[in-house]
């Protein structure tokens, strides 16, 4: 006699012999999730899946990364981790017609997920099953993870596309989130600006310019309206402070403004590929002002840290990770500086959100696992590492596939049950993207490759080994072609072979001193430890 079982795919918590948890709603329109449809009345015998109504090839990954961690109890957690990250935000990437309805329409037995959320598909979304809406905050951390796993960047400009769609004509505004949630969330100054942020990165991987184009009077349009809340202070007045659930947003806040010194930044980087040079002048001198205010505004010298406003003695973890991670700190002792602040956050089980009590925020904490790398602190980054991520990979509250969304200083899944979330610990998501940040931070800063010109015509190696991993390997596509690096490290050399299209240029960072020898010839290197190289294929050797 042979069974059939069937699971929500979410804590393992909410799933037992009798019954589900009464706030779990499956869809009761499964025409686009065709791997679980499944004739009715069955014949006896055997039954197989049709290929038609199978997913496309989830490995069909176009990166990749390798390393092993002899300081953590499983020596693959930071394949593994880079990988769930990767898998989650494939869970992100849906359908046109497939989102969440709202207000909430019910059926007899849940929610419908029905709702077009864009205007085209696939489009990226902030979780696989809440709330399947456009969130342009969470993707400064998805979609970086999706260049370097998939580089599929179709739905991040389907994403993109749809929040300018929706701009305010009379004001510029972009609402918080895409539709149906639209109209419930009409405006964030801090999301408005990762929308901006997010047309940058999309640029960057893609080089798709012809869009660019097409977006062009609204991004700027966009970029005016952050401009125009700076007023006489020289930092900007945060009017509509709705954010990523932080508490205490609004006004002439740290992590706004350094959110818009983002802006800044790459709205000129984009100007100059448009061919404004008068416009990318402008706002890089804007971003320069901002800077100087912003420091003397925020920064506070007998703690260490920047604080949450000029009122408070808060010490807020995003704003403090945005300032290492932007470059909004006047020395490389100030990132230090910071660096240690922010640990003195953290628990067991990772940083406890000052601005957000009780709350360990996967997503603000990606920010921070890139800044402790910034600031050169390799060591406390891993630890982060293996604190956060390596409980929500390990626990039995998890689905150890895909990511939380949040929990609770003590690891619970009651996150934000006071902030919306109606004290549910069910209605926390599984696989949520904006928790994916090892993903491109493994990339970023442990093989240490990026991109630093569309399509990576220009890129950087500057791998970061000083936390104790004996090597790394991986790389990613782009429309170029691919781009690899493999490390590894030994007691008294440093071996890298490095992997890039021809045609391109890229500076490569050395990580230790001593003698050093590029495709077995040795060369001279200066004072700031850098070697410029062409395009192809080459090996770097340092021997101390």
């Amino acid at each position: 006699m042979s069974s059939v079982s069937l699971a929500f795919t979410e804590s393992p918590a909410y799933v037992n012999p009798l019954a589900s948890d009464d706030s779990a709603y499956p869809t009761p329109d499964m025409n686009y999730d065709g791997v679980f449809t499944i004739p009715a009345p069955l014949s006896k015998g055997h039954w197989t899946q049709p290929s038609y109504s199978l997913r496309d090839d989830l490995r069909a990954y176009t990166g990749y990364f390798y390393t092993s961690d002899p300081a953590f109890h499983d020596p693959d957690f930071l394949t593994k981790v880079w990988y769930a990250g990767a898998y989650t935000v494939q869970t992100n990437t849906v359908p046109l017609d497939t989102g969440r309805q709202f207000p909430f329409l019910y059926a007899a037995t849940g929610w419908f997920n029905n709702g077009t959320i864009g205007v085209a598909g696939p489009i990226l979304v902030d979780g696989a099953k809440r709330d399947r809406t456009v969130w342009p905050g969470d993707m400064a951390i998805s979609v970086p993870t999706q260049f370097v796993s998939t580089f599929d960047l179709v739905p991040t400009r389907n994403s993109v596309s749809t929040m300018f769609a929706a701009m305010n004509p009379e004001t510029g505004a972009l609402p918080q989130a895409g539709p149906p949630l639209t109209l419930y969330r009409p405006d964030s100054d801090t999301y408005h600006a990762w929308n901006l942020i997010g047309t940058h990165n999309y640029y960057l991987y893609s080089g798709d310019h012809d869009w660019l184009g097409t977006v062009w009077s609204n991004y700027t349009r966009a970029v005016a309206f952050l401009e125009g809340k700076v007023d006489s202070t020289g930092l900007m007045n945060v009017t509509s402070p709705r954010d990523w659930g932080r508490i205490g947003g609004g006004g002439y806040n740290a992590e706004g403004n350094a959110i818009l010194y983002k802006v800044l930044l790459t709205a000129s980087d984009l100007a100059n590929y448009m061919g404004d040079e008068f416009l990318s002048a402008a706002w890089r001198a804007n971003a320069t002002a901002l800077k100087a205010k912003y420091n003397e505004a925020f920064w506070v010298e007998s703690a260490g840290m920047y604080r949450d406003n000029s009122t408070t003695t808060l010490y807020p973890q995003d704003a403090n990770s945005f300032v290492i991670l932007y470059n909004l700190t006047l020395s490389d002792d100030q990132k230090v500086a910071v660096s240690e602040g922010l640990e003195k956050n953290w628990n067991d089980l990772g940083p406890v959100v000052p601005e957000l009590p009780d709350t360990i925020s996967p997503f603000i904490s990606g920010f921070e696992l890139q800044a402790h790398f910034e600031a050169g602190q390799d060591n406390r980054a891993l630890d982060l590492l293996r604190r956060e991520w390596g409980y929500m990979l390990y626990t039995n509250l998890s689905v150890q596939s895909t990511l939380l969304e949040g929990f609770t200083a003590n690891g619970s899944l009651g996150y934000q049950s006071s902030r919306g979330y109606n004290y549910d610990p069910s209605y926390t998501s599984h696989a949520h993207g904006w928790s994916s940040g090892p993903t491109s931070a493994l990339t970023f800063y442990i093989l240490g490759l990026t991109v630093t010109s569309p399509r990576g015509a220009t890129w950087s190696v500057n791998p970061h080994i000083n936390g104790g991993l004996p090597g790394a390997e991986g790389g990613f596509e782009t429309l170029l072609g691919w781009f690899g690096v493999k490390w590894v490290l030994q007691a008294n050399q440093f071996f890298m072979e490095i992997n890039t299209p021809e045609g391109t240029d890229g500076l490569v960072k050395l990580p230790r001193v001593g003698s050093v020898v590029v495709d077995e010839v040795a060369v001279d290197v200066g004072a700031n430890g850098e070697i410029m190289l062409n395009g192809g294929k080459h090996t770097l050797v340092i021997l101390s």
